[in-house]
């Protein structure tokens, strides 16, 4: 639940942050293909930074070097049982809103495009300049995919020449394509106030790309009239491009605006740094709590070569040093299952920790001595809220563990435990 959250929370962000750089930059430069690529390019991001993970590994943590410690116990999770409460109650609503509204949207996206393909199915077709004409009275002048969508046709009539050039533009550059991926993204963000603003910006870019088609072989004067005479009120389905059904004063001024120099492309290159900066906040992660037990394979047991009675230096073994590597590691009563059995049983999940949502791992080092006992329990990092102190706890609490041995000797070994709490 939390990542699906945490998801469409970043990508919301990334929407906004990269919609208002373009009405700001680019709204009004006459770049419409590289306005089309920035819109269809913002959108992805939306869809896929929040779902990257790059690693940043950094050099330490904490000042602490993980290779001192020998022996890792397993990481252990906490995740406190909980009953049904009133914010559970909250998020199940919170889910089931948004996937009721991305069912609908979904489900209006899949149901238009059917019925089109039915109406295309079923209609009259003509040949015209190698494109392929529908005619239904059901169809406003429009374009999906390579078909020309007409309620009439007329050969040879030149307004609906110039209706046919204009919507072959949107044929020829597959604006289809993006009217249905704003459609998925639409149900993907269907909440967010901004997509029907992205959605509504494509659709003014496709239709200033067609406006420039025509206005390059016919007089702007007259196209910018048939463009009054030929008003389309009706709303019909969002991925098909309709003819005239956008701003038509905002298209009437772009046709006749000087073209924008090439100086001003240099705005695109504006964007890099906002990109690379969404990149670092939403895709990379840094690697510092858990650095010490997702950066390194955690050994089990540890295979350690005794010496031989040749050696020149025989290591004298005291009763008070503490042993990072031994023969024989210490095993708690009823292994390893026992121990997280012993750690599940006693562990408490602190209410401070739970009502601030401080979830992570704790780190701890302690040693077990010849009678098999728990001493100098230390925290090599913890998260505070109360977690640090139920671990050394529980930690404290331990019964007596089956002691090392080193050359046939008890000794006291030093071990390192993680304890990751973490909310469910």
């Amino acid at each position: 639940m939390t990542t699906l959250f945490n998801y469409l929370l970043e990508g919301s962000i990334i929407l906004l942050l990269l919609y208002a750089f373009y009405i700001v930059f680019l709204s009004k430069l006459t770049f419409f293909g590289w306005n089309r690529a920035y819109l269809l390019g913002s959108l992805a991001s939306a869809l896929v930074l929040p779902l990257l993970s790059f690693e940043l590994n950094q050099s330490s943590v904490s000042g602490l070097n993980p290779e001192v410690f020998s022996y890792y116990l397993p990481e252990f999770a906490l995740t406190p049982e909980e009953g049904i409460s009133a914010k559970s109650i909250l998020i199940y609503a919170a889910i089931f809103l948004y996937g009721a509204g991305f069912l609908w949207t979904a489900t209006r996206l899949a149901t238009g495009i059917i019925k089109t393909f039915s109406l295309i199915r079923s209609s009259e077709k003509f040949r015209h300049n190698g494109l392929t004409i529908v005619v239904n009275p059901k169809f406003p002048p429009s374009s999906f995919f390579s078909f020309i969508l007409l309620p009439a046709y007329q050969a040879g009539n030149k307004a609906q020449e110039l209706i046919i050039l204009h919507e072959s533009e949107h044929a020829s550059k597959l604006h289809t394509l993006d009217l249905i991926f704003v459609q998925v993204s639409k149900a993907i963000f269907w909440f967010h106030p901004l997509i029907k603003a992205f959605e509504s910006s494509i659709h003014e870019v496709h239709e200033f790309q067609a406006d420039t088609k025509v206005t390059n072989v016919h007089p702007k004067k007259e196209y910018a009239q048939l463009l009054f005479n030929l008003t389309v009120t009706k709303k019909e389905q969002q991925f098909v491009n309709n003819f005239n059904q956008f701003q038509l004063k905002k298209r009437i001024l772009m046709m006749n605006a000087n073209k924008s120099g090439l100086v001003h492309k240099g705005r695109f290159l504006l964007a890099l740094p906002l990109l690379g900066l969404m990149v670092f906040v939403f895709a990379c992660d840094k690697t510092s709590e858990n650095s010490f037990s997702e950066n390194m394979d955690i050994p089990m047991t540890m295979e350690f070569a005794p010496p031989k009675n040749d050696d020149p230096i025989v290591e004298i073994l005291s009763a008070d040093e503490v042993f990072d590597v031994v023969e024989e590691s210490p095993e708690f009563p009823g292994g390893m299952e026992a121990w997280n059995d012993f750690l599940r049983k006693n562990l408490k999940y602190p209410k401070q920790a739970r009502s601030m949502g401080i979830e992570g791992t704790v780190y701890a080092v302690f040693e077990i001595r010849t009678d098999g006992s728990v001493h100098n329990i230390e925290l090599l990092r913890g998260i505070g809220g109360g977690c640090d102190e139920e671990a050394i706890r529980v930690i404290g609490e331990s019964p007596k563990w089956t002691p090392g041995k080193q050359r046939g000797r008890l000794v006291n070994v030093r071990m390192r435990i993680p304890i990751r709490f973490q909310l469910g």
